[in-house]
């Protein structure tokens, strides 16, 4: 497109809007949610990451929670254990993170862990971004656990326990690997 005197310029675009013009109802939300989950239901089933498998009756009666059995990874400290994971999603998923747990009668002895099923772990929280997955958070969890080296509560884990939400999304979480070494001597690897 040429402007005055020969010069070229650009065409104004309009910005591109991700949302419709009139606001979304509950029902087109509840659909995406559940062809979001179907999709990773199928991709759990099919190709499910090292040691998890989906256990089926937990998701006869809803889409929206799951139960993945999970055993401990060969080579660490947490081999031939078997641990259950509790997946919760919400209306908002995958825009909001799922809530997840440990559950069972085996939670975990590990530093990130707490002995109500609370894991912390950052992208269950404020580094959860849409294009992860459940598969991502099984991959995490797993590697989380294969990378400990010493069977241990988190030092605030009573405190904690008599404390917290029922729901660990509600938990403020202090991510203290990240706080420099000079200020976490005593806090290691500990949330």
């Amino acid at each position: 497109m040429l402007g005055p005197r020969g010069v070229t310029r650009a065409r104004q675009l309009r910005p591109l809007r991700l949302w419709p013009r009139r606001p979304w109802g509950d029902g087109s939300i509840m659909a995406s949610m559940q062809k979001r989950l179907q999709k990773e239901l199928l991709a759990l089933q099919n190709d499910p990451p090292p040691g998890m498998t989906l256990n089926e009756k937990s998701v006869q009666n809803s889409i929206t929670q799951w139960i993945v059995d999970m055993e401990g990874a060969p080579g660490t400290l947490y081999e031939g254990e078997k641990f259950q994971l509790l997946f919760k999603f919400s209306s908002r998923y995958p825009f909001d993170s799922p809530q997840v747990m440990f559950t069972g009668e085996n939670i975990p002895v590990h530093p990130h862990v707490y002995s109500n099923g609370h894991i912390c772990l950052s992208i269950l929280t404020e580094d959860w971004s849409p294009a992860l997955s459940v598969q991502s958070v099984c991959l995490s969890i797993i590697s989380m656990l294969s990378s400990c080296k010493e069977k241990r509560r988190p030092p605030d884990n009573s405190f904690y326990v008599r404390t917290c939400n029922k729901n660990p999304k509600k938990t403020k979480w202090w991510y203290h690997d990240i706080i420099s070494s000079k200020n976490s001597n005593d806090l290691d690897d500990t949330c």
